[in-house]
């Protein structure tokens, strides 16, 4: 943490079988043949129709320049990244290798303990506050995101809220995944990162990267079909 016509999800759900989970095996989805291109998410959301009221600032004291915008789908910025160490410690991410490092993160596994930054690809969305409230736009604990940079699209969670007028930070595994320094000290990236949340959409446990990356690709071709 740093000093959010058929929605997608209602769009499965009518897949779904009345006694099925709501978990990606269970979507159903005839999908084509190899992952979503990061061209093809990107050209999505070439145009921002904004669902925050006001912008948000890429790193303290900086000016606010960053409006979350959305789709029927889902809600997405573009923004720097900014490397989150925080919740449960280890080699790379601990009090030595981050001064900033918090022992906690805003959402827990199934088993309480705190996500690992360090193994977990999530994401980190502002606090609530009078520019938007994340869960007003079927963000949530889980929910589903794709992260895009320099061609490489990477899935992950919502996992982290950071301070309520910041938007642009990930986790250690997530910068790591994308090719991005993930040094917490001086790792991230000033600009370039496209982040896009489905709206509606959670894994269930929180933990699960298979279960997040299987739903991640369903939803992104859904998102780039629509």
């Amino acid at each position: 943490m740093r000093p959010q016509s058929l929605t997608l999800a209602a769009a499965c759900l009518a897949l779904l079988a009345p006694t099925s989970p709501a978990v990606p095996q269970a979507f159903g989805l005839p999908t084509p043949d190899g992952p979503v291109e990061a061209a093809d998410l990107l050209a999505k959301v070439r145009d921002c129709d904004p669902v925050s009221r006001g912008r948000y600032r890429l790193d303290d004291g900086a000016p606010r320049t960053v409006p979350v915008c959305g789709t029927r789908d889902a809600v997405f910025w573009k923004a720097d990244m900014d490397i989150d160490c925080d919740g449960r410690p280890g080699r790379h991410c601990n009090r030595d290798a981050d001064p900033l490092f918090a022992p906690t993160t805003a959402f827990q596994q199934s088993d309480g303990r705190q996500l690992s930054a360090e193994t977990l690809p999530y994401i980190v969305v502002p606090m609530k506050s009078a520019v938007w409230n994340h869960r007003d736009s079927g963000v949530h604990a889980g929910s589903v995101a794709a992260v895009i940079y320099r061609g490489r699209v990477q899935y992950a969670v919502v996992g982290d809220t950071g301070p309520d007028d910041i938007i642009g930070e990930a986790s250690y595994a997530t910068a790591k995944a994308l090719g991005i320094p993930a040094d917490p000290r001086g790792g991230g990236v000033a600009s370039g990162v496209t982040y896009i949340v489905f709206k509606d959409s959670r894994v269930k446990p929180i933990e699960d990267e298979e279960e997040a990356v299987a739903m991640g690709e369903r939803l992104a071709k859904l998102f780039v079909r629509n």
